[in-house]
C-alpha cells in the first residue's frame, strides 16, 4: 500500500491532471477496486482506487472491464455519474485522500482510506454524513455508522518514503499502477500455480492408492482357476458327498495329490458344486473389470504427465506465466481436479446452522480466510470473540493456534474432520496467529498448536483466557509472501 509521502504526491498530481473533469463511468474491478473514468476535452483518464489491504492505492490505469458491480458501485453510479471533479486532497492526518465531486443533486466526497487491513472507500455528502462504504464497516472502522457524521481515524501516519521518487510527475500515477499490477499478477500467478500443483499432487496420491488396491484385487482374481478346478474335482466325487458334510477329500487327477475341498454343510452337494463354479465366473468377470480399470488408470497418469509438463513450461521464468496457467487450469483435466479437491463452498459453516446470523453480534463473529488448500481459518476479533470462536464455533478435529508467551487473537484452522490437514494450511494459520498478536513484526515466533478438544476455558476466567492441554510448538520463520497470500484470501 502507499505511504503518506507517496499518497500526498499522487493526490497532488491527480488533482492537477483531473481538476474540472467530468465523471463519465464507474466500473468495479474485483471486490475492493473501483475504476473512475474522467473526461476532459474528449480525452479520457482512468483513475484507479483500490482498498485492498495489501495493495491499496490511487493510480492511473487502462480502461476496465464492465464487471458485475456491488451495491457500493451501483450507489456511486446513481449519484456521481456526470459529476464534475472539484478537487483531490489529503484528508486528516492519516493516509486518506478525498475526491470532491459536484453533481446536479449536490456535493459529494469520495474518500479512499489506506489503513492496511482496515482500508476502505467511503462516500460522504456535503454535510460530511457517511452515505455508503465499499467494504463492511465492521471490517474497517466499527465506530462509524451509515447515516451518521463522518470522523477521521485517530492518530497520524509517518511520511514514509517515496519508492518512485525519481519518476517524472507525468508518469508517476501510471508507475504506481504498473508496480502494483505487476505484484498482483505475480501473486495471482503463484496462487494459481500452487493450486494446480496441489491438485496434481493429490490426484497422484489417489492414483497410487488406487493402483495398490487394484493389484491386490488382481491377486484375488488369479484364484479364479482354483475355483474352477475344485468344481471339476467335485463333479467326480459328488455321489460321495452327503448333506451336512463340511469337507471332502479328492485326488487331483493331474498330480495325484489328495486335496481337501471345503464345503458349506448348509448346502446340498449340487449347491456346493454350483457355488464353486459361480465364484469362478464372478472372479473371472472381476478380473476383466480390474484390467480395464488398470488401463484407465494408466491413461489418467499419462494425462497428468502431460499437465505437469505444461505446468513446468509455464513456470520456467522468474514469474509464472499467468495466461498459460489459466489456460491449463481451464482445461478438462485440471478443471476436473480443482473442482474435486477445491470445491466452491456455498453452505454455511456447521457451527452457524440453525441460528440466525443476525442475532450474533458482529464483534463475536470471526474473520475468515481461505487457504490455497481450500480450508478455512477463523480469527477472533476481540477477547469475547476469542471465547466465542474457541468454545462455541470450533468443532471436531479443528486445530487451535496461539502465539506462545504473548497476547493475541485465537486462530482456528477448520479441518473439515480431517486428522492430517495440509502442512501449507497449518503454516498459513501460524502466520495469522503471529500477525494478529503483539509480535506481528517478529521474524521468528513460537506458535502453539493443539486440537480444539484440548482447549478448555476455566470457570470464571476472564474473556479470552483458555487452558491448553498438550499439543505441540511450531518454530515459525516468518514468510511475508505467505502472509500476503493468506491475507488476500479474506472472505
Amino acid at each position: 500500500m502507499l505511504s503518506l509521502c507517496e499518497l500526498r504526491r499522487a493526490a497532488r498530481l491527480a488533482d492537477e491532471a483531473l481538476s474540472g473533469a467530468r465523471l463519465r463511468r464507474i466500473v468495479q474491478r474485483g471486490v475492493q477496486t473501483l475504476l473512475l473514468t474522467f473526461e476532459i476535452s474528449s480525452d479520457k483518464t482512468h483513475l484507479m482506487l483500490s482498498s485492498s489491504p495489501e495493495y491499496a492505492r490511487i493510480s492511473f490505469s487502462g480502461p476496465g472491464e464492465n464487471a458485475a458491480p456491488g451495491s457500493f458501485c451501483e450507489y456511486l453510479r446513481a449519484h456521481l455519474t456526470g459529476g464534475t471533479l472539484s478537487g483531490i486532497e489529503i484528508v486528516g492526518e492519516d493516509r486518506q485522500v478525498g475526491i470532491s465531486l459536484q453533481t446536479t443533486s449536490g456535493s459529494y466526497i469520495l474518500i479512499l482510506s489506506i489503513l492496511g487491513a482496515r482500508s476502505n472507500i467511503y462516500l460522504l455528502d456535503s454535510g460530511k454524513t457517511l452515505l455508503h462504504s465499499m467494504r463492511p464497516l465492521e471490517e474497517s472502522r466499527r465506530e462509524l455508522r451509515i447515516g451518521e457524521a463522518w470522523t477521521n481515524p485517530a492518530g497520524t501516519a509517518p511520511d514514509g518514503t517515496d519508492r518512485w521518487e525519481g519518476t517524472p510527475d507525468q508518469d508517476y500515477l501510471a508507475a504506481i499502477e504498473e508496480t502494483y499490477r505487476s505484484i498482483e499478477y505475480e501473486r495471482e500467478a503463484e496462487q494459481l500455480r500452487r493450486r494446480i500443483e496441489q491438485a496434481l499432487k493429490k490426484e497422484r496420491a489417489f492414483l497410487d492408492r488406487k493402483a495398490i488396491n487394484l493389484r491386490e484385487d488382481m491377486g484375488e482374481a488369479h484364484k479364479a482357476e482354483g475355483y474352477r478346478k475344485k468344481g471339476e474335482l467335485l463333479k467326480s466325487v459328488l455321489y460321495r458327498i452327503r448333506q451336512g458334510d463340511d469337507m471332502v477329500s479328492v485326488t487331483d487327477y493331474e498330480t495325484g495329490e489328495v486335496i481337501e475341498i471345503p464345503l458349506d454343510p448348509k448346502l446340498s452337494p449340487a449347491a456346493n458344486l454350483e457355488s464353486y463354479f459361480a465364484r469362478y465366473q464372478k472372479v473371472t468377470r472381476g478380473a476383466r473389470v480390474i484390467e480395464q480399470q488398470i488401463c484407465e488408470l494408466e491413461d489418467v497418469r499419462s494425462q497428468l504427465d502431460a499437465a505437469e509438463e505444461e505446468l513446468r513450461k509455464a513456470c520456467e521464468g522468474n514469474v509464472p506465466d499467468k495466461e498459460a496457467l489459466e489456460k491449463l487450469g481451464s482445461g478438462p483435466v485440471i478443471a476436473r481436479l480443482i473442482k474435486r479437491y477445491f470445491p466452491k463452498r456455498t453452505s454455511q459453516p456447521a457451527a452457524s446452522r440453525g441460528a440466525d446470523k443476525k442475532e450474533i453480534p458482529a464483534r463475536l463473529l470471526p474473520k475468515r480466510y481461505r487457504t490455497q488448500d481450500g480450508l478455512e481459518i477463523w480469527v477472533g476479533r476481540s477477547d469475547e470473540g476469542n471465547d466465542y470462536l474457541t468454545t462455541r464455533l470450533a468443532r471436531g478435529n479443528d486445530l487451535f493456534f496461539h502465539l506462545e508467551g504473548y497476547p493475541g487473537s485465537h486462530v482456528v484452522l477448520r479441518t473439515e474432520g480431517r486428522t492430517d490437514p495440509p502442512v501449507s494450511s497449518i503454516l498459513d494459520a501460524c502466520e495469522l496467529a503471529v500477525h494478529f498478536s503483539r509480535m506481528k513484526d517478529a521474524g521468528t515466533a513460537d506458535v502453539h498448536v493443539a486440537p480444539i478438544k484440548n482447549v478448555k476455558k476455566p470457570k470464571g476466567a476472564k474473556p479470552g483466557l483458555v487452558y491448553v492441554r498438550s499439543g505441540k510448538t511450531i518454530h515459525l520463520k516468518r514468510n511475508p509472501r505467505r502472509l500476503e497470500s493468506i491475507l488476500a484470501g479474506r472472505e
